[in-house]
């Protein structure tokens, strides 16, 4: 087996909450208010229980999704399936991958041009794609405790400031309004399809499925805490404060004698920001692999960073019109592919390799 069940505890706690620290907490603050929290309550509950189905799915084969999908409805049918996966996880890395520009631009290199800054960028990415379930595996062994270190920092820094008054009155949002929040960043939910990829790929022990849940549990915990903090901090004015992991510490009293020493903890941060971006991106190589047959990881890797990198390129100042985008749509493929798809696997053939 390539990974293990601790691995893919440690990718469903730490990158569930890293890949929702940019812009995600500006958004609900915009839709929602001081009741921000309740629209990400809702999406965290329909993925826990959608990962919990797909985690104990793995404990009744020990196939990957494509075997699975070739021995009920054909090889051909699998590389269709797969080559949609491709698609999905193609357009998954998109807005994480703009915010990221922007956010490393904004607030550690702001004096350099944006694009200059984040080019560098997809020589890692390219060589990182060419890896498989291993790597990805091992990276998550590296990412956890410098993810919790570097939280704890900022949350330190950060919960002295935090009024409770901020959340009064309580639930006060229009119930339109919090399930509109809740389906207009639905984008950000694509954990389902990780564990989908990774069914397989591990040797499912007794308790497993229960494991995997409660670390995905642990991820949208510290999400929400992020999400109570910032707003906590900043009240009304949340909602106009971009880059909000950047923002919940500048106001610890100690950084007006020591200057920003927050940004230490940020640039630890951004370590396990940029292995759960590019895990969108090895995920998109693994499927075009298994969709088109086609071998060779570095080849595709390096056309598949290309096409992002056009992307970014052409698109460097529509980041608002493709947000807007994915906000009223997206969420319709999000709806497809991160929920339905992965609970119709329990619909195929399940009998073991063995």
């Amino acid at each position: 087996m390539k990974m293990c069940t601790r691995q893919i505890c440690f990718i469903l706690l730490t990158y569930t909450a890293v890949s929702k620290l940019i812009i995600y907490p500006t958004l609900l603050s915009a839709a929602c208010g001081r009741d921000l929290l309740f629209p990400a309550l809702i999406d965290f509950f329909i993925q826990g229980v959608i990962i919990w189905a797909v985690s104990f799915l793995c404990s009744k084969t020990d196939k990957t999704l494509f075997e699975l999908l070739e021995g009920a409805l054909g090889n051909v049918f699998a590389r269709i399936v797969y080559g949609l996966f491709a698609a999905f996880f193609f357009l998954t890395a998109l807005i994480p991958m703009f915010e990221q520009k922007l956010y490393v631009h904004a607030i550690f290199y702001d004096t350099i041009p944006s694009l200059l800054v984040f080019v560098p960028f997809f020589f890692f990415s390219v060589y990182a794609g060419t890896k498989g379930f291993k790597n990805i595996g091992r990276s998550a062994d590296i990412c956890l405790p410098v993810f919790l270190l570097a939280m704890l920092c900022i949350f330190v820094m950060a919960l002295v400031e935090v009024k409770w008054d901020n959340f009064l009155p309580v639930l006060k949002t229009p119930v339109k309004s919090i399930f509109g929040g809740s389906l207009s960043t639905l984008y950000r939910f694509s954990e389902p399809c990780w564990l989908l990829m990774f069914m397989g790929r591990f040797k499912y022990k007794k308790w497993d499925a229960a494991r995997i849940t409660v670390s995905y549990i642990g991820g949208a915990a510290i999400t929400l805490f992020m999400l109570f903090i910032f707003y906590g901090v900043y009240g009304d004015l949340a909602m106009s404060r971009q880059f909000a992991i950047s923002k919940i510490s500048l106001f610890f009293p100690a950084i007006e004698m020591l200057g920003r020493i927050d940004l230490i903890a940020l640039y630890i941060l951004e370590i396990a920001m940029l292995f759960a971006l590019v895990l969108n991106i090895q995920l998109t190589v693994h499927c075009v692999k298994k969709c088109t047959g086609y071998s060779d990881k570095n080849v595709i890797s390096f056309i598949v960073n290309a096409a992002l990198l056009i992307i970014l390129v052409v698109f460097d100042s529509k980041f608002h019109s493709i947000h807007t985008v994915y906000e009223k749509w997206m969420w319709i493929v999000f709806v497809i592919f991160a929920n339905i798809l992965p609970l119709l696997a329990w619909a195929l053939p399940r009998r073991n390799k063995r």
